[in-house]
């Protein structure tokens, strides 16, 4: 209910009244206890995923660009790939080595290359601290 486009505080109020006094809500004031069910028991007991390190995050993201920039011999903005400045220099780094590695080896060589030297710049990154806390880190 409105009233001159104003919400009527008390519109609803009677509502929930009514819902809480039939029981609705089980709260505390309920008078009647029951045990979880099992699978609530089940879903409650279940242990939380923990949080992907942000090591694995950096370097899946770092052989993922790439994989794409040296496939397309250029270089995009670190922005619109989703990275730190401190990201895309680590990106520009395995690039330039995994062309070099190409040349001399082979795509697949190359490939092998993005992987460690991804994950062994972005352990050094965030070992050394990772980005800090301006938008050029």
């Amino acid at each position: 209910m409105r009233t001159g486009g104003v919400p009527v505080l008390g519109a609803g109020v009677g509502f929930m009244a009514v819902l809480l006094t039939l029981g609705g809500c089980g709260g505390s004031g309920s008078t009647t206890a029951r045990a979880p069910s099992t699978a609530t028991a089940a879903t409650t007991a279940a242990p939380t995923a923990s949080p992907t390190p942000l090591e694995d995050l950096c370097t899946r993201l770092v052989a993922h660009w790439s994989r794409e920039v040296l496939d397309q011999n250029t270089y995009g903005d670190y922005q619109s790939m989703g990275l730190s400045n401190g990201q895309y220099d680590i990106l520009i780094k395995v690039v330039d080595a995994a062309r070099a590695e190409k040349k001399q080896q082979g795509a697949a060589a190359a490939d092998r290359l993005i992987d460690r030297q991804a994950r062994s710049g972005c352990v050094r990154w965030y070992r050394d601290g990772g980005p800090g806390e301006g938008p050029w880190q």
